[in-house]
């Protein structure tokens, strides 16, 4: 099978809402009147990123859901993306599962495949996506990392460090039951895009980012941009983990700080991490029930840079959890 057999027969489909999707040398993309663009790109690398052995259609679902999640930290509907591949060989078994993963989360997003690039190589999926958000009175009303104001509160959605534990328990590090292992497992390769919660706090949150390279990591990125500090509860951080149905854990089969380490700098969640005016608790509380997504509230925005982890009464935590960082 040539490369354009390969696109034809398990990468081209109708593209209503794009102008122009695949076959041509760009595609063109007409944002509705009163929007801006919202454009990110994610790449997944084998051995980096996933294991080889990874289902195919759950690959195919994260290569989309990693940069879905990108959308929804800014508040964005997803219009379309492109996808760059590049295959070792062409395995038509593979390539079916990787396209219907891929596809089916597409479809529940309306978000259109309308071009990209294959070649031969390493196993490598670039995915750029494009979304759109509104613009109101002239004001763009995307979610940004630089609007956290002391005072405000943090929040995170869903629960952490689920995927942290998955990745340690398929390294060998810890030993998980079958069934938990599988439940973390499908939270490392099967991650949820929280789009519905990005759209309903706009006009809402002061800030937000997705949560890839584990939550300490990613907060310090809104703290710079919006030149603040924060205080986090930890108490309420383990609850996260201790809530993800993982009973080995919340009942003491590992110790509080791997559950600290999977929560605070586990990675791979994509989760949403938000601040917002504490006079908007009632509007988070709405906005989380519209996106029928559980959200926490964990800390707060200080005037004082720095990042303080203090435990349930208020006492500093001592402890240094380092996010992911591809070159550190």
């Amino acid at each position: 099978m040539g490369e354009f057999d390969l696109i034809a027969r398990y990468f081209t489909r109708p593209t209503p809402r794009a102008a122009l999707g695949v076959g041509d040398d760009c595609a063109l993309l007409q944002p509705a009147p009163g929007m801006q663009l919202a454009i990110s790109s994610d790449m997944l690398v084998e051995g980096r990123h996933f294991f080889a052995d990874v289902d195919p259609a759950a690959l195919g679902h994260k290569a989309l859901a990693v940069n879905l999640s990108d959308l929804a930290a800014c508040g964005a509907t997803p219009l379309a993306f492109t996808l760059a591949l590049a295959l070792p060989r062409v395995d038509e078994a593979w390539l079916q599962g990787f396209s219907q993963g891929l596809f089916k989360l597409a479809d529940a997003h309306g978000c259109e495949l309308v071009g990209g690039d294959t070649t031969q190589g390493p196993l490598n999926i670039c995915i750029t996506v494009f979304g759109e958000v509104p613009v109101v009175d002239g004001k763009s009303q995307a979610l940004l990392r630089s609007g956290a104001r002391a005072g405000d509160d943090v929040y995170v959605s869903g629960t952490l460090g689920d995927a942290r534990l998955a990745l340690e328990a398929l390294r060998g590090s810890i030993a998980l039951p079958a069934d938990l292992l599988a439940e973390a497992r499908q939270r490392l390769e099967r991650p949820t895009p929280r789009i519905a919660l990005g759209r309903a706090l706009r006009g809402v949150a002061s800030a937000a980012l997705d949560i890839s390279d584990g939550l300490l990591g990613d907060l310090r990125h809104i703290l710079k941009a919006s030149g603040v500090g924060a205080t986090l509860d930890t108490s309420i951080a383990i609850e996260l983990l201790a809530a993800s149905a993982h009973p080995a854990c919340a009942g003491g089969l590992f110790s509080l700080e791997n559950q600290l380490e999977c929560v605070l700098a586990g990675g791979d969640d994509y989760e949403l991490a938000f601040t917002a005016p504490a006079s908007a608790r009632e509007a988070v509380l709405a906005a989380a029930h519209r996106a029928d997504t559980r959200v926490t509230h964990i800390g707060r925005i200080d005037a004082a840079p720095g990042l303080r982890l203090v435990d349930g009464q208020g006492g500093a935590v001592d402890g240094r959890y380092a996010s992911f960082d591809h070159f550190g």
